[in-house]
């Protein structure tokens, strides 16, 4: 069963954080968003609705890795 990642299940500790963040910092927004499209697509291809090869998910999936800790330093430390 493949399921998406959202940011707030990942870090439910910080998910009031995350909503202020979100609105105060344009740049945890702006790689919040991003980190939301990459989970989006890797959910896609891995449900199968979006063909791609295993480079390209695997790449997809360290993206979203690097997003994450970049994402998780920025609630630590704010």
């Amino acid at each position: 069963m493949f399921r998406k990642h959202p940011l707030t299940n990942e870090f439910p500790e910080f998910e009031t954080k995350i909503h202020d963040l979100k609105v105060e910092d344009e740049h945890f927004k702006k790689l919040f968003d991003e980190y939301d499209e990459v989970d989006h697509e890797i959910y896609r291809i891995e449900s199968d609705a979006q063909p791609a090869s295993d480079e390209t998910a695997n790449q997809l999936r360290i993206n979203r890795l690097r997003l994450k800790d970049e994402l998780y330093r920025m609630l630590k430390e704010g």
